[in-house]
């Protein structure tokens, strides 16, 4: 058993048990090391242009973390899903997302409220509850913005990825802009679905 410690606001312990790695279950696809849980907590183009850095005061509270709903979800599968993360800039020129993390998170109650509120509305919010982790995948684009996952348990998930631009964008600096679409495996089924937002 392996223990792992995310720290914050509040200091929480996290169980992934490893015993079970070879039964290629979901937690065992992603490292922790890989993950930035903060990529759940906001909008990063959007809430950099609302809020300041560290106001705490405006983060959005999340509801509780739906245990019952996540114990629920599959957690060994033999779907695939993968395809390419760009933006199309002011231009209509492709910006791919180079060497990117992306992340597929189940949809639930929790997830659906940080897609509507977060990815949506612009809000930042407060910390994800850490044992979200336990039902994450996290994969990495190629130089050309191409990338997949493998195992996939049959399900409805958040395809999540960020892209880097700065003046081909409108921006003065390089921003991160986070793009979030829906997308559904089921069985051994390959699913090819992009990841892209035109900006405008």
């Amino acid at each position: 058993m392996t223990m792992f410690l995310f720290t914050g606001c509040v200091q929480t312990d996290l169980t992934v048990n490893k015993k079970q790695s070879s039964q290629n279950f979901w937690a065992d696809l992603t490292n922790v090391d890989d993950v930035d849980m903060s990529d759940f907590d906001e909008n990063l183009t959007e809430s950099e242009m609302m809020l300041t850095e560290g106001d705490e005061a405006n983060r959005m509270a999340r509801i509780e973390f739906p245990v019952s709903e996540y114990s629920r979800l599959g957690r060994i599968g033999r779907g695939t899903i993968k395809g390419s993360i760009y933006i199309r800039d002011l231009y209509a020129q492709k910006v791919v997302g180079e060497n990117t993390r992306l992340y597929l998170n189940p949809i639930t109650s929790y997830s659906q409220q940080w897609y509507e509120e977060s990815y949506l509305g612009g809000a930042k919010m407060e910390e994800a509850d850490p044992r979200l982790f336990n039902y994450l995948q996290f994969t990495a684009s190629d130089k050309n913005g191409k990338f997949a996952f493998y195992g996939v348990p049959s399900g409805s998930y958040y395809l999540i990825g960020t892209v880097k631009c700065g003046q081909e964008c409108g921006y003065e600096s390089m921003k991160n802009i986070r793009i979030a679409t829906r997308v559904r495996v089921v069985g051994k089924q390959v699913v090819t679905q992009d990841l892209t937002k035109n900006l405008e």
